[in-house]
């Protein structure tokens, strides 16, 4: 005899929109170690078999949260590429202290859940591989003025800079990072298109 498929709740709905702000908002506050299925539960009003019922395990709940948090990323790195100064407002983008702990949390979930891991690996290379096409496009040429830089090296130095900082000012360090900011700036000045 043939089991029949488990049922799993729609996508659309709203309880499990609730479940995963949830679960955001205690990942956020308490850092990934809180999420269990009565913790999220508890904070959003409903049954813990309801979270099953949308989310059969919790890596497919984490999963989740990760993956509608990477498209608030991405929707806002995309902004940043289409503004009139993109170089710039990536950088800030990177740089931006506002989702720091929530940051460091994915970041630390990605280090304990496979799936979590796996999901946030193809989501960044996918995202670098745009804003390298859009740092192609953007740059043409003028990239060459930074000796041995290409837009991969340039958007993963962005990134790499702007995450340290935002990383140790979250522990209350801050020496190098004035200097650290100013060599970005000074490379992102050659980059700049000519005003002639």
């Amino acid at each position: 005899m043939a089991v029949a498929p488990r049922r799993i709740g729609a996508e659309t709905s709203a309880p499990r929109a609730i479940i995963v702000e949830a679960t955001r908002q205690l990942i956020a506050e308490e850092g990934y170690s809180a999420v269990s299925t009565r913790r999220v539960a508890a904070r959003a009003g409903l049954k813990p078999s309801l979270i099953h019922y949308y989310f059969p395990t919790t890596d497919d709940l984490l999963v989740e949260v990760t993956r509608i948090g990477a498209e608030e990323s991405d929707r806002m790195i995309e902004d940043a590429l289409a503004s009139e100064d993109p170089l710039r407002a990536l950088w800030q983008f990177f740089v931006d202290t506002s989702r720091t702990a929530i940051s460091l949390e994915f970041m630390a979930l990605a280090t304990r859940r496979d799936a979590v891991r796996q999901y946030m690996g193809e989501h960044s290379e996918m995202m670098r591989a745009r804003q390298v096409e859009i740092l192609r496009r953007i740059l043409g040429d003028r990239i060459d003025r930074l000796e041995g830089f290409d837009p991969a090296g340039l958007t993963l130095v962005l990134a790499g800079i702007g995450r340290a900082i935002v990383m140790e000012e979250a522990l209350g360090v801050k020496t190098g990072h004035a200097e650290a900011m100013k060599i970005v700036e000074t490379w992102l000045d050659k980059l700049a298109p000519d005003q002639s």
